[in-house]
């Protein structure tokens, strides 16, 4: 399904359906999934489309920009580190591209968007919530419902920590494509408490893709607080 596309583009599967139909002079857009049915007229000549995984924090919209996954809980030495495999949610873009600008016409997903709160109610954030085994290698998973994130791991306490979580803001994700959805991230501990979170820009594997992401396409700011910290804790 991933990959620049005209509207030629058709994709059908038990669980979804999408195709891109000549229509009295114009394109329609239909894609079909579970129980949900998408209609859209294009109007446009550049008969190009681009469809990649996307930050997983976009449905529905505008919740929150945060993604939270729990793993099974991992004790890091002091001073030292640890590379470990988790798992998150991918949700799927469909853009449009003219003269190398995106814009987005369909996003969804074949997974249950669930939510939480990371920290206390007066401080905390809600979170994009995700729970995911850990592994020491690259785990087999079906890239159009879940992509791995390779999270590198740097205890710079003087204590033994165990941590079970990490919080990601999506503003500041880079995402690959190829066999598998990927990211790679680096966490940094500074205490039980707090831990700075950060996405960095390089593919997992040779020949895999960046992804057009929606903040792109949208011409959002990043914020400035890059990397994200964590000041609530990196365990249960």
């Amino acid at each position: 399904m991933f990959g620049e596309s005209d509207y030629s583009f058709t994709y059908d599967s038990e669980e979804v359906s999408i195709r891109i139909d000549p229509s009295d002079g114009f394109y329609q857009y239909v894609r079909k999934s579970g129980t949900e049915a998408i209609t859209k007229v294009i109007s446009g000549g550049s008969r190009k489309i681009v469809v990649n995984p996307v930050e997983p924090v976009n449905l529905p919209r505008e919740v929150t920009r945060f993604l939270e996954i729990h793993f099974t809980p991992v004790a890091i030495e002091p001073d030292s580190g640890e590379t470990v495999y988790v798992t998150f949610p991918v949700e799927i873009g469909i853009f449009l591209e003219s003269k190398g600008d995106f814009d987005v016409l369909d996003i969804f997903t074949l997974s249950r968007p669930k939510y939480s709160l990371y920290g206390p109610p007066e401080e905390g954030v809600i979170t994009r919530y995700h729970k995911s085994a850990v592994s020491g290698t690259i785990p087999k998973l079906d890239r159009l419902k879940e992509g791995v994130i390779a999270l590198s791991i740097t205890n710079a306490s003087r204590n033994w920590v165990e941590v079970s979580r990490v919080v990601f803001d999506c503003s500041s994700f880079f995402l690959y494509y190829g066999d598998i959805v990927s990211v790679v991230a680096r966490m940094n501990i500074l205490s039980r408490d707090i831990a700075d979170v950060r996405s960095e820009d390089r593919p997992l594997g040779e020949g895999m893709v960046p992804s057009i992401l929606v903040n792109k396409a949208r011409k959002t700011l990043i914020p400035d607080k890059i990397p994200f910290t964590m000041e609530f804790g990196v365990g249960d």
